[in-house]
């Protein structure tokens, strides 16, 4: 890689993956950010998965709901033997609404596990991470179950979830699942997982697959010294990273935090965003971390996360400043379900 570090890699159950992850979130629509620099759709998103490829970023994360992100992901997987063989796709299976009512039914489980195959080109799927909106409809461990009898058909190797909290995970596990992951959101903004999430999952040896990392890009040098009035939320991830930031703290202390991170970054030659995400990396349990791209131009930056670590000094300063914003005390994904963040 013309003297750039290495990509580091994990193990999940068997399932070697790299330890940063290309999220596809931004190629389900409606993230497409500046024109200029947009590659989310057509062509140009399949041609853009290469340079992540070739720096070691084998793993792209995924879901059944993503618009147009699997079909996206499969035109690139048949692009050539090579892409088939060196990547590892993480993608899911979502309940909302209706579909909770029957999604314990073998025949609706494997009607959408064949769907996401067919549009990912491949006989059998990586990993399937189950979402499950809401917890007042009882079917989850059901749905989980018929999950894992496709799972011993062969149709899928592994089986995650995404956005469970410790209660609901626990029910699917008692309830003879294997588990190999959690996809949650873990940033220096959101350390939730940190109250339940992380001493469950290491008694039961579930990884962690944290998203929101960079927060959208807020955790970035563009926004240190910004006053709130001139940020622009002209994504859908924008306006949600800006609602976390309220939650965390505030954007005064946001500013703080940035202030620090900024100070550490300049020390190891390397910026912002890449300070916090190896943080999270970093953390206990974590496997690796998910960072959306609408193009390829952070690849460097990403091989940068494995140039340098966190001193002591480094760690303590942060905790100092993350002590003075909002201390949260409840499980992962329970503000996003109508509970509280705090």
């Amino acid at each position: 890689m013309s003297g750039a570090e290495s990509i580091g890699r994990t193990d999940l159950d068997g399932l070697s993956i790299s330890q940063v992850i290309k999220g596809c979130w931004q190629l389900s629509g409606g993230h497409g950010g500046d024109r200029d620099s947009d590659r989310t759709s057509g062509q140009a998103a399949v041609q853009d998965f290469q340079p992540f490829v070739d720096a070691g970023i084998t793993t792209f994360d995924t879901a059944d709901i993503y618009g147009p992100s699997e079909g996206i992901i499969g035109k690139y997987l048949q692009s050539s033997p090579e892409a088939q063989r060196r990547t590892q796709v993480l993608t899911k299976f979502c309940c909302f609404g209706q579909s909770m009512d029957f999604a314990d039914n073998a025949k609706y489980v494997k009607r959408a596990i064949d769907s996401s195959c067919r549009s990912l080109g491949v006989e059998a799927l990586d990993l399937v991470q189950f979402y499950w909106h809401d917890y007042s409809a009882p079917r989850y461990v059901g749905a989980a179950q018929r999950l894992a009898d496709l799972q011993a058909a062969g149709r899928i190797r592994h089986i995650g979830v995404t956005n469970f909290d410790v209660p609901r995970l626990d029910e699917i596990v008692q309830g003879g699942v294997r588990v190999v992951s959690n996809q949650v959101q873990y940033s220096l903004l959101d350390r939730r997982p940190e109250n339940y999430m992380i001493p469950y999952c290491r008694d039961q040896n579930i990884k962690l697959l944290p998203y929101g990392t960079v927060a959208g890009g807020f955790l970035s040098e563009r926004y240190l010294g910004v006053p709130a009035s001139k940020v622009s939320t002209n994504t859908y991830s924008k306006g949600k990273y800006v609602s976390v930031i309220s939650q965390a703290g505030g954007w005064a202390w946001f500013q703080q935090l940035l202030t620090v991170l900024d100070g550490i970054a300049k020390k190891h030659s390397v910026d912002i965003a890449t300070v916090s995400s190896r943080w999270v990396l970093d953390q206990p349990q974590v496997a690796g971390v998910i960072v959306g791209a609408r193009n390829a131009k952070h690849v460097q930056q990403h091989q940068k996360l494995f140039s340098f670590s966190l001193d002591e000094e480094d760690c303590r300063k942060i905790d100092e400043v993350a002590a003075q914003g909002v201390q949260p005390s409840s499980d992962c994904y329970t503000w996003e379900r109508g509970g509280s963040f705090a």
